[in-house]
């Protein structure tokens, strides 16, 4: 039987299904709600299933010549590297080279790989395979453009975090940490890699990232890992280690769960001048336009952020009601929310002084883009001051990447960022397959 495009469409999303009479009926116990937030920010909360759960994609197109994304005045946006292939997170070496992870979802059932083979998809989410490598970029003349480019690595398994330690350095693949001898200043690793560290492989959605941050003495590595479902449809066995931070040895030994609850953990660094993680993470879909914000938070060691039997604080996710009320009791309530499905993934503190004053010490986020909102959010860059050590409201820093108005179209979607030693920031665009660079002019 010969299968049109739009009959396939209408198999997909009769698939994705809707919330049970069940499920509404348990949302009554959720009244809409306003909380606060640890640093004195205002969160709305509506009742579950107030509003319909959606599938609204975006279009992807090309960066018309010549335009850039939007940054504030007295900035300049360039792009730093192009033609490359899915660029989703970045590393700065010791000497400065920037290391370009290129790697993105793959269909891995029947239905998401016809998906992708008839281009059912417009957001272009998936691709039939993934460049599974890590490009090094050098700026010999530092005048803002590499123009040494080298396979730094390649042969991995969608690759995401990277990090050196002395003579090693480490990459994240989705299904575990490797370890590969390490010379300063080579522009390609030639030596064996050995696996310390197994991890369960994917996850729900784009959730087989794993980023990996070192202690500031590096005597230990943090490792993120999301959640293998939306909101644990699949059993508690399909979530073993993870939803989580762990910690390890940089030996692999030692593994412990710093924190638990995170369903997509994937932006972790340090709060500037102190010994606090931070942390962006994708909150779980299906209750509505404005159910779950995303958000960054502080990371308490042993502390619990709700997933997936409640959200933002002790709020009960009707779909898991009743199973877990002493974790729900014990779920803290994350600092700074991001907006529903924005797909908050980068962030980085910004440690330089080359932006003005009210940048310093601040954190910028990469916002890859909603798909389960009936009006886009996220793509974009934003920004989080910090004042007195505190978090303040998100603001709009990097924009431009839909097209706007009715308009269903985008030019790209940012996920990484990452600052230099100059002091300018670095974004991917992994949907337009290239880096940009924003400087203050």
């Amino acid at each position: 039987m010969k299968h049109t495009p739009c009959y396939l469409a209408f198999l997909l999303l009769a698939a994705c299904g809707g919330p049970s009479k069940e499920e509404k009926a348990a949302a009554a116990d959720n009244p809409a709600k306003t909380i606060e937030t640890p640093d004195a920010q205002a969160v709305h909360l509506p009742q579950p299933y107030a509003s319909k759960s959606v599938t609204n994609r975006v279009n992807l197109q090309e960066w018309p010549a010549g335009k850039t994304p939007t940054v504030p005045a007295g900035f300049t946006v360039t792009e730093y590297a192009g033609n490359l292939d899915s660029p989703r997170w970045m590393y700065v070496l010791p000497n400065g080279d920037v290391l370009v992870a290129e790697a993105n979802t793959v269909p891995t059932t029947a239905v998401k790989k016809t998906t992708v083979a008839l281009k059912l998809d417009p957001s272009k989410a998936s691709r039939p395979t993934s460049a599974d490598r890590i490009t090094l970029f050098r700026d010999t003349n530092k005048d803002g453009k590499p123009d040494v480019r080298e396979t730094f690595l390649a042969h991995l398994d969608q690759p995401l975090g990277m990090l050196v330690i002395g003579n090693k350095f480490y990459v994240a693949n989705t299904d575990g940490v490797m370890v590969f001898p390490y010379q300063p200043g080579a522009t390609k690793i030639t030596g064996q890699g050995k696996q310390i560290l197994d991890l369960p492989r994917g996850g729900y959605n784009n959730h087989w990232t794993r980023n990996l941050l070192a202690s500031a003495d590096n005597s230990k590595i943090y490792v993120t890992v999301g959640s293998g479902s939306n909101v644990m449809e699949h059993g508690p066995a399909n979530e073993a280690r993870r939803a989580n931070i762990l910690q390890i040895n940089p030996d692999g030994s030692g593994e412990k769960i710093y924190a638990s609850g995170l369903r997509n953990p994937v932006g972790i660094d340090w709060q500037p001048g102190t010994q606090t993680l931070w942390a962006a993470v994708n909150e779980r879909d299906e209750l509505g336009d404005e159910l779950v914000p995303d958000y960054m938070t502080s990371v308490k060691e042993g502390g619990f952020y709700g997933w997936p039997y409640s959200y933002y604080g002790q709020n009960e996710d009707p779909r898991r009601k009743g199973e877990r009320p002493d974790l729900v009791k014990k779920t803290i309530v994350p600092d700074v929310p991001l907006g529903a499905h924005t797909a908050s993934l980068g962030l980085a503190f910004y440690t330089k002084d080359a932006f003005p004053a009210k940048y310093h010490k601040g954190a910028f986020v990469g916002q890859h883009g909603s798909w389960n909102r009936s009006t886009f959010s996220g793509y974009k860059v934003v920004f989080v001051p910090f004042e007195g050590g505190k978090p303040g409201k998100p603001e709009d820093f990097m924009t431009g990447f839909l097209v706007g108005g009715d308009s269903k179209d985008a030019y790209g979607r940012p996920v990484g960022v990452t600052v230099l030693p100059d002091g300018s920031l670095l974004v991917a665009d992994d949907a337009a397959n290239r880096i940009w660079r924003v400087s203050a002019t």
